[in-house]
């Protein structure tokens, strides 16, 4: 049992029905989802990744898509440039919540039981998508915004942290790239709250790798039935250093970055390294064993985000059965009719198809063109 101080009960949601139009190349149709595991069925190409991304652009208003935005959702066939998201939640308190979502290339309007509402309500969600594992073991970039996304879902005060990091940053830049007068004084009076913020989150990543660390392995063996110890490390220059020796770093830097015209290194620099038996995966794991060891940190992390609220966020996983062999993806699908969380997976396997029928109480939607097919 892993030990935690449990914060207090969150509002947790899961989604009962969906209706959306003029997005991508669905139709103005109601879907309706239980509160377990829901399977979207349909060959390639007719809908069924939409219909995750739908939810997840609802939820955040972002997709999980890269580089997509407003043009890329609207319909081809829309009569007007807007895109509407009906749906229906139900809380932990089993309350059923109308929630409506108008959004245009401008702006996004939300109503809550046809009540405007200033925010958007707080769905969490984790998208599952094993091409992902590419990015992730390939790339810093991917790596450090894997982690923060995540880690501002747990915790409020890292995300405003984050966000002022990254306008102080912005704004330090801008002064390192155009150089105007007296530039290296304001870079100097604003290193003193930008190297706060830089000891705040690089001890709040720690923070955040310790306490998932436990769920990793032990998600690893319920998963593949395979016991690997996985460990995720990060590689930062001022782990453990006050803010007065973070902010001689910068100093000590300043000649290079002005050389450069941008910050040459800071919490945005940083990176994450993931052992799999004490070996760095990207070298020394296969393919298989990065993809398996990519879900087991999204599967943890849903554990770790579990035992800190007491709640669960909703789980969107896009087809894995091409990227997993059959064993595994068995095992994955016995893992998830274990699990309390709601979940919507698609697949256009058959044989995947066939474990997924075998699932007792899952809601089948099958989709062509678009299309609910019933």
């Amino acid at each position: 049992m892993h030990c935690y101080a449990f914060k207090a009960l969150v509002n947790s949601y899961k989604i009962t029905k969906l209706q959306v139009t003029n997005f991508r190349n669905l139709n103005s149709e109601i879907i309706t989802f239980n509160n377990g595991i829901n399977c979207i069925l349909g060959e390639n190409g007719n809908g069924k990744t939409n219909i995750l991304e739908a939810i997840n652009v609802l939820s955040t208003k972002k997709s999980f898509r890269k580089n997509a935005s407003f043009p890329q959702f609207l319909s081809i066939d829309g009569g007007k440039p807007e895109i509407i998201f009906s749906s229906v939640f139900e809380n932990n308190l089993k309350e059923k919540i109308s929630y409506t979502s108008k959004m245009t290339n401008e702006s996004v309007l939300w109503f809550v039981d046809g009540t405007p509402v200033k925010k958007k309500l707080d769905i969490k969600i984790v998208f599952i998508n094993p091409f992902d594992s590419y990015g992730f073991h390939n790339n810093a970039s991917d790596r450090r915004e894997w982690i923060d996304y995540f880690l501002c879902q747990l915790d409020a005060n890292y995300k405003k942290s984050l966000a002022k990091y990254t306008i102080a940053l912005r704004f330090r830049n801008t002064l390192l790239s155009k150089k105007p007068s007296r530039f290296k004084e304001q870079i100097l009076a604003s290193d003193a709250d930008f190297s706060i913020l830089s000891m705040y989150l690089t001890a709040r990543r720690l923070e955040f790798l310790k306490e998932i660390e436990p769920f990793i392995a032990d998600t690893f063996q319920k998963i593949f039935s395979e016991m690997h110890n996985l460990q995720i490390n990060l590689d930062s220059r001022i782990i453990n250093l006050s803010a007065i020796n973070v902010q001689k770093i910068y100093l000590n830097n300043l000649e290079i970055d002005c050389e450069r015209g941008h910050t040459s290194y800071g919490p945005h620099k940083d990176d994450y390294v993931l052992l799999f038996d004490g070996l760095n995966s990207y070298d020394f794991c296969s393919l298989g064993q990065q993809k398996m060891s990519y879900l087991s940190l999204l599967f943890a992390y849903i554990e770790l985000f579990r035992y800190k609220y007491m709640s669960y966020p909703i789980v969107l996983i896009d087809d894995v059965s091409g990227e997993l062999d059959q064993h595994r993806w068995r095992r994955l699908v016995e893992y998830l009719e274990k699990r309390e969380f709601q979940v919507l997976i698609t697949t256009a396997n058959e044989k995947f198809k066939e474990e997924l029928d075998r699932i007792n109480g899952a809601n089948k939607i099958h989709i062509k063109n678009g299309s609910v097919i019933y």
